[in-house]
């Protein structure tokens, strides 16, 4: 199982999506988007940084999961959904806020109905942090983690090298675009005159992310905010895929055994990538085989029939 293409290349699979604002308790509201299935269990999905329902992972997920007939829905972190959100304050890799109140709303109308959820990069990180977070007193069926930056502080460090500043410049021109968009509706405590010089992930959240969200700088940030360390907490099946060529972050930020907890299990990759997993001779002919392991893993889970898919 190789990465062979980059997955920025990928096309995105075409997926009928219908929209729901949910409006949270701090007046503030989160954008989600719903595949046509309306029974069954459900499928939250969790994007990364600066990603959406559009994302071609996202998409490539929502069209696996229709196929078998298993309603999912992406929850768009604030301001991601192509609509800003109405507070101050955006979204972190630690903010687990949201996503509790989503599963709790779901809840509350359905009773009965099993959920899981996959997070990928930034969403995956959200995502064990909550896990750990409510232990057994969690409301979800099983979970998957996907290319999770355990240590944010080092993820930082990795995305200011070699290649990866490609990916880092184009998350920052979003991220900076929309501090900009703010500032010329509101007032926002941030700690750059000149957002344009934010040139790593380190100067931006020391500068934005960490005043805007009650951190003392990126470092603070950055130590409260890793899942790495609240793993052991977790209670629920929780699967985490990972290859050792993430260019996001070093082998070092791998959680080791001893780390991980009876109902967590990591399955380790030599290749994969960043969210990539991509298998094939030619970018024409390629598979991509982690919608595949997750569906595999949901529907044993969740109790879905194999032969559901279309």
């Amino acid at each position: 199982m190789q990465t062979l293409w980059p997955t920025f290349i990928r096309r995105r699979p075409r997926v009928q999506l219908r929209h729901e604002r949910l409006e949270l308790p701090d007046g503030d509201f989160v954008d989600l988007r719903w595949t046509e299935a309306q029974t069954g269990p459900v499928v939250i999905i969790l994007h990364g940084l600066e990603g959406s329902s559009n994302s071609a992972y996202a998409r490539g997920l929502l069209k696996a999961l229709q196929s078998y007939g298993i309603r999912s829905v992406v929850i768009h972190f604030r301001g991601c959904s192509g609509t800003l959100n109405r507070l101050p304050r955006s979204y972190h890799s630690g903010d687990t806020a949201d996503l509790a109140y989503l599963v709790k709303t779901l809840k509350q109308r359905e009773p009965d109905v099993m959920i899981a959820a996959v997070g990928y990069s930034l969403g995956g990180n959200v995502l064990l942090k909550w896990l750990a977070e409510t232990g057994k007193q969690t409301l979800l069926t099983t979970a998957v983690a996907v290319s999770v930056p355990f240590l944010l502080a080092s993820s930082a460090d990795r995305m200011d090298k070699g290649f990866s500043r490609v990916y880092q410049w184009k998350l920052l021109r979003s991220l900076r675009r929309k501090v900009k968009q703010k500032l010329r509706r509101m007032s926002l405590n941030v700690r750059a005159n000149n957002l344009d010089s934010l040139k790593n992930f380190r100067a931006f959240d020391d500068a934005v992310t960490a005043p805007l969200h009650g951190f003392r700088d990126a470092e603070h940030y950055y130590a409260s905010e890793s899942s790495r360390q609240y793993l052991t907490n977790i209670n629920v099946d929780t699967l985490i895929l990972h290859a050792r060529d993430d260019p996001f972050m070093t082998e070092d930020a791998i959680p080791t055994a001893e780390e991980l907890p009876e109902k967590a299990k990591l399955e380790l990759y030599a290749r994969g990538g960043h969210v990539g997993f991509v298998a094939g001779t030619w970018p024409w002919r390629t598979d991509y085989w982690l919608e595949t392991r997750i569906v595999e893993h949901l529907i044993l889970r969740l109790n879905i029939s194999k032969t559901a898919a279309a």
